[in-house]
């Protein structure tokens, strides 16, 4: 089991920038996935960044690829996501999420861990 507690998010002119944190309650010395999905008002949820605990490996959705960052603190059970340059489009509820996996994070399949969620809010 994991759980998962979200912090950060909120409203931002575009342009701005966010950083939100999720807290795990398990780390496992081989690592595991954890990534960032959102889901928009009215649209379905996307993965749009992931990374290997433990190991640091990354992957990223095209559309924010160059703007938003994922990382590891070093203890490696607080995971964060910097997102620079916002955009209104990037407006949507962001969730943290875990899979107790060590390989195909990218590929944002079968999370079964979730947060709670928190809102992130971008005005043009």
């Amino acid at each position: 089991q994991v759980q998962l507690v979200e912090s950060g998010g909120g409203s931002v002119q575009a342009g701005g920038s966010l950083r939100l944190s999720c807290e795990a309650s398990r780390y496992t010395k081989g690592g595991y996935c954890m990534a960032w999905f959102r889901q928009p008002p009215g649209k379905e949820r996307e993965g749009v960044a992931s990374i290997l605990t433990g190991r640091g490996a990354t992957y990223y959705a095209d559309s924010v690829k160059g703007r938003f960052t994922i990382s590891q603190d070093n203890a490696k059970t607080t995971v964060y996501l910097q997102m620079n340059s916002l955009k209104p489009e990037d407006t949507a509820m962001y969730y943290c999420a875990a899979v107790l996996r060590a390989y195909n994070c990218g590929s944002f399949w079968n999370y079964n861990f979730w947060g709670q969620g928190t809102q992130v809010t971008v005005s043009s």
